[in-house]
């Protein structure tokens, strides 16, 4: 890959036309959320579109990124519709559920 890397990246979670939650994990969230939009992202959004960004948190690294949104895919669907109720708003911390 050329150009510098970052360390941080982001764990999202988008809301799709039908009202379903994706979470996925990015070092370019402006850029990811471009290509969801544009049909060419998860093929889970393809057939959701539109979507709209409904969480993001910052994490230091790809690991803990991928943990992270292993995390979140395990929680019941009522605490992942909380947690993306809370907005975007990274100086808030996660909620333990």
């Amino acid at each position: 890959m050329s150009g510098a890397t970052t360390n941080v990246w982001f764990v999202y979670m988008l809301r799709c036309a039908d009202a379903t939650l994706y979470t996925g994990i990015t070092n370019r969230l402006s850029t990811r959320l471009t290509v969801h939009n544009a049909g060419r992202g998860a093929k889970y959004t393809r057939g959701r579109l539109p979507v709209e960004l409904v969480y993001r948190e910052r994490v230091a690294g790809r690991s803990a990124a991928l943990h992270r949104e292993a995390e979140i895919k395990r929680l019941p669907t009522i605490a992942k519709r909380k947690l993306a109720a809370g907005g975007i708003d990274e100086r808030a911390r996660r909620p333990r559920y």
